[in-house]
Order: C-alpha cells, then structure tokens, then sequence
C-alpha cells in the first residue's frame, strides 16, 4: 500500500530549491541481508538527489552546521566519539565522506555493524551501545521485581529437527504425535531421554540421541487428529527428527557475564522450551501466555465472552543471570454456549425471526473460524465454521448419499435424527470447503470451550475485563507467587532431572533510585510536584494563549440554556489560569440535533466565514470551537475529521456527563487542553529556561517521538498508522507539532521519515515526516537542531536491529536533504509498554516505600539486575499510581552519538514525564512517545470513525471499507491538536 501522509505539506521539489548540488545518492530501499522478517540493510539503488540548503532561511551564525561523525557503536564505552555537551562543532572529528545520500545505507550497515575485534561477536547482530555506568542520582532503595532466577547446570543441548508427514497444523496434535513417539521410543531408540519439543520443527534434548537422523511411524487415533471426521479410525504420521545444531551452555555464561557480545538466542530458546513444556500441555497456549479455568474462577464479559485467567512466562537474558519473568494475565474467550445463545447475546438478535443479510454477514464474520460442537450426538464431534449459508434450514437443501435424492436441512434432521429444528428461519453454519459443505443448524451447535477471542472488545467488555483483573499491588505480587509455586519447576522431572534446570521460588531483590521530581515554572510561580502530581490552584499558565474568535455548539439532551453557563464559567477558568478570552463568541452559541453533526458543522463554518468578511477580517479562521457530544457515543471521529482536515477548525470536546458538573476540576483540565490547542505553554521545566539540562539546553536541540498503530486483530484492510511529534520550541521542549501517515498493514517499521518521489512536472521530489518537522523547528526557533533525541514506541526486542537500520538511516538521509554535511547526531531510544515486568516495595507496610496506592514511588528507576545484561537500558516508574499496579516503562538505547550518561538520560526521560499537556500528573511514558500515540489514533478516527461495532462500515460483501487518510488543515497543524 503506498503511504499517505496526514498532516504534512507537499513534499519540496528540487527545482524550489537555491542551489542544487551535484552528487547523486542511494534511496530508501528494501535491501536483503537483515534478520527477522526479511528487512535487512536499506539497498543503495534507487538514486537521491544532492543535499541542498532548503532549511526555510540561512541559521545565524551562532548555529554552526559542521556535522558529527557517524559514530560506530564499537564494543566499549571508550570507543564511542567524542562528542559530549561541553565540545564545540569545531572540535569534533571530520565529518565523513560519506556526507551526501549517495553512500548512506551502505555507511549506515557499516556504522551499525560491530568491528572491534575483541571481545568476540558474529555479524549477526548489531551491536547496540554498552551501559555508560549505572546512575546514582536519586535516593537508593530496594524493590522486588517478578524476575526469578534461574540456573543451569551444564548439559551437552542438542537441537533436533522435527518433520511431520503429512503435515500438522496444530501445535497440540503435533504435541500428542511426538508424545506418543517418546512413549514408544525412548527405550529402544532415544537413548532413554525425555525431550523437549516445541509444538512446532525443533526438538531439544540434553544429551546426543543415538542418531543423527531417523524415522520413526507413529499412529494416532483419528479423533485426536481430526475430531470432525465422519469414521474414527486410527491415523499413521511418519516424523523424521535430524541433528541441527549443538546449543552452547559456556556462550551462554560468557554472554551473561558480558564477555561475549552475540546474544546465544538458541540456547535460551533451548531452555525456554524446557520450561514451556509442561504447561503447554496442561494449558490453552495464547503467544507467551497460558490460560485455563484451573488458574482462576472464569468470570463473564458479557456479549457471549468471558475471561480466563492466566500467566505469562518469558526466560531472559539479564545482569543476575538467566531470569524466569512470570505475570498474572487475562484473556477474552468466547463462551461454551449454543451458537442461538451467542448469536442473541453478541447481536441482541431474536434468533425467533429472519435475519437480515447485514445481520446474515455480522454472525459470518463473527463465527468464522470458531469450531463448534454439534449437541445432538452422543460423542462429541467438531467442526470449523468457514461460512453461514445465505439460505435458512427450511429451503437450504443439499444432496443424500445416494446421490440423488436433495433434501432440506430441517427435513433431513426431521427425517434422520428426529430432531424439529425451532429456528427454521436461521441459516445454518457451514463447515468443510465449498466443494463438499458440512450444514450444520444452529442450535444444535456449541462453541466448544477454551478458544481465544481475539478480536476488539467493546467498552462495556474492557471495563468488565480491568474490573475483574485489577490487583492492588501486594494482591498481585501474591497472586504471582502462588502461580510460581502451582507450577512447580523444580519439582518437574524434565526441568530438573533431565535438562538440570532449578528455578528460585522468590521473587528478586533489586536495587532501586527514586529520582527528585523537577521544578516546575508557571507564571511568576515555581511548583515542586509531590508523588507525581501538584495542583493548579493560584497558579497562571507560563504561556496563556489568546482566544479572539470562538463559538460553541451543544449536540447533547441537556437545558438549552447549560451551553451558555458552561461556556461562561469554562471562559472565566481559563482567563483565571493566564488565557486572554474574548467573553463573546463570534457567532451565536447554538443547540443542533445528534444526526445533524455534519450539517451544524458546515453551517457553522459558512458563519463564521460570513462573519469575518463583515468585521472587515475576511480570511481569519476561527481559534477554537467549544463541542458538547451527543449523549451517545459515535460522533467524536467524525466530529474531527469534519473540523481537522476540511474546515480547518481546532475544536475541544467536552461529554456532557462530564461537563453538566461544572466541577472546577473538570474545568480545569479542559483549559489546560484548550491552551494548547491555541498555541500556549502551561507549564515548563524550570531548569529548561535555565539552560541546566545536559545534552539538550545547551544548544539547539529537537525531541522526536514516533509510534506506529495497527489496525484491531480481524480488520485485515484496514492500513498501519505511524505518527510522529517533534518538539518546536527550544530550550522549553513543550509544544510538539504531529504529523501522521498510512502505511502497510501491521507494517512496523516508519516508511515516510523520508521519502524521494519522481513527479513528472517537478522532477526529483523530497520530503517526509523528519525532514518536514526539522524544517518546521526551523521556522519557529530561527534556529537549526544540532542534536536529535528519537523516542521511539511500539517496538518489539526482535525488531530492535531491523528498525535501528531502516529508521536511523532514513533520519540521516532527511538530515542530508536539507544541507550538505547535515549530519547531527542521533541518540534513539525504544520505548516499551507492552512488557510484563512489575516492581514491588520490598516491604508494603512502610509508607515511605510506597504512594496512596500502594504502588512504588513515582521517580523509582531501576538499571540493574533485571536489565540487560550489557545493554543500555532501564525501567521507570514515572507516575503515581491510581489503581491496580503501575506498569514501569521500559527504556531501551538503540543508538547513542550524544554521548549520554545513566543519569543524564534517566533525569532527562522522568523529567519531561511532568510537561504532559493534559493533566498536573506526571505520566506513565515520556510525553513525546505519548503524543505520537495520540496523534496516531486521531489519524485512524479520520479513517475507521469510532463506531461500536469495529470502527469501520461493512460492504455490501462484508469486506470492511476504510477512508483515505485526509491532510490536515495547515492552521490546524500549528498547535498540539491531538491533545
């Protein structure tokens, strides 16, 4: 799918440049020779223009340009280049040769490459900078993580080759094959010793089989392989296990111990299925997670789904030693009930009379894939749904075995089963191909147990789901506890006789900081926030902004007359916290009705237009329009697509729940939203505007933030969405503007940092997110970034290097579009929320341990023990938690020319957790990442809406339809909109 970009002006054509060079460079390309899915080191071939001098205007000369190297991350610290807040451009080395795009992606596989010679790595993997120290600034403390150690004695790991003819598809048949080879085998064949298998092609065993190759036939009866099948009989497999590799237990321990720098992923895969085994046997298996009723009392979600309850187990690498990280989970399943039953509790159908074929397509997507069970026999068989017929049992006929004779499903089961069907008018589900179709009625189907659901849960189901999984922290940490002792790892004869592996029962002791909050300034005030958060009371926003042109319009049930109250009292919080508001709105406040969104938003635009030529300003555009919803949910989508990319209105929504209060605090926290939106600060770091933060105040310096989102499990049309946000303003680092594109399904690497286009009139066209929001820090500051921090969200660790490569050479690239030798450089840094380490106080009954709910301090950093073990990483804790337990994020350095040390890092991230726009809290993640995830789910309510259903509209097909990505407004582009 080619990318569309939101948001974003059109890209520069050469010939609107000054003063064109004449080297010409590689292109963003798909090159082989990388890991994972394939993406490898971008290619050199496609051809890019010469860097050009197309910043809007030449900086002033205290912005000098001479870029820095190209830093190689060599295997130590010494060996990083010496760049470092204190040095001056001139002092750096030269820039390289490879200055202009033309040997970019071939320099950057070079740069990102390992070469020092000692200590010993494959070229495998990248070599990503080494931990500068362990911070120090913070008060020291000691906290559990649910970490747990493990240790391995020395066992000769073999890997095996598994091959199952014919072929297998299910990991629990797989495991019911290999199973019974080891039952008939292990004496006579296997040396006596008990595998590990994953479910899947490999095998382990601690120990050489008997065999480099072998044969082996194993026969199953049918109904474990195919429990629809019509005659049960037995199955013959034949599974050849060959010799792949020898996994090294000493590379392990050399890497652990940092001296060796090639991670050995297949001895921990090795261990990782060791302990995997059993649970996999005993447990529906859903990625890293496991889940059953015998781990937890089910509980219903409503809809026909309930939760199971669960654990997640991961074996990583870690400063301690091999670490068993283990978590409580929970999952959606569909319900064990007759097909009616789901039918009438997901759709609120009456299953009593005809369908609709918008309903006939809503179960059909709905069922599809799930495997029932037919009720009215006496062994149990089941089958797949793959289709719901478009005919009900009473006329959907099919032919009997005598080939012959064509008979309706309602008869036959009349006729056959002496079975009248009650729901005649319901198709029926449909299993087998097309070719040779299984009917199967309704209501004599059940959806069999333990099967993942997996598609969006509506709001109602997520509040159940938190509801019932939300743990106080000493309530969890318990929880964790006893699913370490139900399992047992020590007490499992494969764990520990065979493969020597013992699993500590405890979970581990870390040491800890808590970092100082910062100082905050607001208008003549400073504010040190206390256990994440402050209060705005008394205190003005360091930067009100100024609203001359606004008006409101209520869509809501409520008095005619609450829109002018709540605009009256919302005006006077904000004039109290700094804005400049004009009390008088531009057109009169009005009340539309909530099927008339689209038509009350045009006609309010034309208005305000009208308006505007009357006052003599013809060409304004209106600042702000103030949105009370509609009582039922739907609109707010469609409000801003309406308002952000064809009016070119910057709009605040308020639910009329929420806003009939009139609660202070309430108002409040709209004003902060609102100052923003018209372009002011509320509040700054005060070290900021003190130029006292290392490695960003000292000079110009730009703050990325990017995320990529994906599109809800089942929404196979539906585009990836990745945003990124930069910070516009410099020292303070508040305001971000954002921008936005489409790109592949579940693509995860950024495809529009950069991008080089021919356009038949214009020629050789460059553009892209980083290139764009350089040039707009440009105009705003009247000064060049001379260093670049790159937050990154949404990565996976197997995806670290293929991003690293792709991403960090299109910044480059940008960076040289611009002006030749551009070169900044780069610290880059993922972040993680989607993991599963937890911190506990290591004693919950001393207060000074823990905030109001029970959670660790806000501030509380960890960078030992559990992380890496040579990596530049750590997790924070940043904000104060409100219910459950808090998650820390996780931080991880992928590139680091800036020369960052622990603390300078650590300070900075849990710094500028406190400039959230939105509340007086610090939050959870650092606030550049957090804008980019906002701005990236404005850009899928522009494409998919917000309907209930799945956010998107069916086709006559019942494929799911989605609009293009629409360009934002430029005016609407100039503040923090996403907000």
């Amino acid at each position: 799918m080619s990318s569309r970009r939101g948001g974003g002006r059109q890209p520069d054509s050469r010939r609107d440049q000054p003063s064109p060079a004449a080297s010409q460079g590689g292109g963003r390309g798909r090159g082989g020779g990388g890991r994972g899915r394939g993406r490898g080191t971008p290619s050199t071939s496609s051809p890019a223009p010469a860097p050009e001098a197309s910043f809007p205007a030449n900086p002033p000369p205290s912005a000098s340009l001479a870029g820095p190297p190209s830093a190689t991350l060599a295997s130590s610290s010494s060996a990083r280049p010496p760049v470092s807040s204190e040095s001056s451009s001139s002092s750096r080395p030269p820039v390289p040769d490879s200055t202009s795009a033309s040997g970019l992606s071939r320099e950057m596989k070079e740069k990102l490459t390992l070469q020092a010679p000692a200590p010993p790595t494959s070229s495998k993997a990248l070599d990503f900078p080494k931990r500068p120290g362990y911070g120090t600034v913070g008060k020291k403390i000691v906290v559990r993580a649910n970490h747990f150690l493990v240790e391995v004695l020395d066992r000769d790991l073999h890997h095996y080759d598994v091959s199952i003819s014919p072929e297998v598809i299910s990991k629990k048949v797989s495991r019911d094959i290999i199973n019974q080879l080891v039952k008939l085998y292990i004496e006579s064949h296997l040396g006596k010793r008990t595998p590990a298998y994953d479910g899947r092609k490999s095998l382990y065993t601690a120990g050489p089989l008997p065999f480099q190759s072998k044969e082996f036939v194993v026969k199953l009866d049918d109904d474990r392989v195919s429990p629809s099948a019509p005659v049960r009989k037995e199955r013959q497999f034949k599974v050849t296990i060959k010799l792949a590799s020898k996994a090294d237990i000493h590379h392990l321990r050399q890497y652990l111990s940092g001296r060796q720098l090639d991670s050995p992923q297949e001895t921990i895969q090795a261990l990782d299925v060791v302990l995997r085994a059993a649970p996999s046997q005993k447990y529906n298996v859903v990625g890293r997670s496991f889940f059953h009723p015998e781990l937890g009392q089910p509980g219903e979600l409503g809809n026909g789904l309930e939760y199971w309850r669960g654990f997640y187990q991961s074996l990583r690498p870690t400063q301690m030693g091999l670490s068993l990280n283990i978590d409580v989970s929970a999952r959606a399943f569909y319900e064990p009930i007759l097909v009616t039953d789901f039918v009438a509790k997901h759709f609120n159908f009456n299953v009593s009379k005809p369908l609709s074929d918008q309903d006939r397509l809503k179960i059909k997507k709905a069922l599809r894939g799930v495997k029932v069970e037919v009720t009215n026999r006496e062994s149990s068989r089941s089958y797949k749904v793959t289709a719901v017929t478009t005919q009900p049992t009473s006329q959907l006929t099919f032919t009997l075995d005598d080939q012959r004779t064509r008979i309706s499903v309602a008869q036959y089961y009349r006729e056959k089963h002496n079975i009248a069907l009650k729901n005649v008018n319901l198709p029926a589900l449909q299993a087998g191909s097309d070719t040779k179709p299984i009917y199967l009625p309704m209501e004599l189907c059940k959806i069999s147990p333990g099967q993942r659901y997996s598609k969006r849960l509506n709001e109602r189901q997520v509040t159940n789901l938190l509801r019932a999984t939300c743990q106080r922290p000493q309530d969890r940490q318990n929880s964790i506890n006893q699913m370490v002792r139900r399992n047992n790892f020590n007490g499992n004869s494969l764990v520990n006789a065979e493969f020597g592996i013992k699993v500590r029962e405890e979970q581990s002791l870390v040491d800890a900081r808590v970092l100082p909050s910062p100082m905050l300034l607001y208008d003549k005030q400073r504010e040190q926030p206390r256990m994440g958060q402050w209060n705005m009371i008394n205190k003005r926003m360091i930067n009100g902004g100024r609203v001359d042109f606004w008006t409101c319009v209520n869509f809501s049930r409520l008095h005619r007359d609450f829109p002018f109250d709540f605009c009256e009292q919302l005006i006077s919080m904000c004039s109290s916290k700094g804005m400049v508001f004009n009390p008088n709105p531009l057109v009169p406040i009005r009340t539309a009705h909530s099927n008339q969104v689209e038509i009350a938003l045009r006609d309010i635009h034309k208005q305000c237009v009208q308006k505007f030529t009357e006052i003599g300003q013809a060409g304004k555009q209106l600042q702000l329009l103030i949105i009370i919803l509609p009582d039922i949910t739907g609109s707010y989508g469609k409000i801003k697509r309406l308002c952000e990319t064809e009016l070119g209105i910057v709009s605040q929504c308020c639910q009329p729940k929420q806003a009939s209060k009139l609660s202070k605090q309430y108002l409040e926290n709209v004003s902060l939203k609102i100052n923003v939106k018209v372009g002011g600060r509320n509040t700054v770091l005060n070290d900021a505007l003190h130029r006292n933060i290392p490695l960003v105040t000292d000079r110009p310096t730009i703050i990325f933030g990017a995320d990529v989102t994906h599109p809800q499990p089942g929404e196979d049309s539906s585009p990836s969405i990745a945003a990124v946000v930069a910070s516009m303003d410099w020292p303070e680092v508040t305001k971000y503007r954002g921008l936005f594109s489409t790109q592949a399904h579940r693509e995860e690497i950024i495809q529009d940092l950069y991008k080089l286009s021919q356009d038949p009139q214009r020629g050789s066209v460059q553009g892209g997110m980083v290139r764009e929001l350089l040039r707009e820090f440009r105009r705003s500051t009247n000064q060049i970034p001379q260093r670049i921090i790159f937050y990154r969200d949404g990565v996976s660790e197997g995806q670290f290097s293929q991003v690293l490569l792709y991403e960090m050479d299109a910044i480059r690239k940008a960076c040289l579009s611009l002006q030749e030798g551009y070169l900044p450089p780069v610290t880059f840094v993922v972040v993680q929320k989607r993991h599963h380490t937890r911190l506990f106080a290591a004693d919950h009954g001393n207060r000074d341990q823990t905030d109001r709910s029970g959670n660790i301090l806000p501030g509380t950093v960890v960078d030992t023990k559990i992380c890496h073990p040579t990596g530049f990483d750590f997790y924070l804790n940043s904000h104060a938690g409100i219910q459950g337990t808090s998650r820390p994020t996780h931080y991880h350095v992928l590139y680091d020319e800036n020369n960052f040390s622990a603390d300078s890092l650590q300070t900075l991230t849990n710094n500028l957790c406190y400039t959230f726009a939105r509340c007086t809290r610090s939050v959870s993640i650092v606030p550049p990442a957090y804008y980019a995830h906002l701005a990236a789910f404005r850009a899928r309510y522009y494409i998919e809406g917000d309907t209930s259903d799945s956010g998107s509209t069916a086709g006559s097909d019942g494929r799911v339809e989605f609009r293009d990505l629409p360009l934002i407004k430029e005016n609407v582009k100039d503040v923090m909109f996403y907000c």
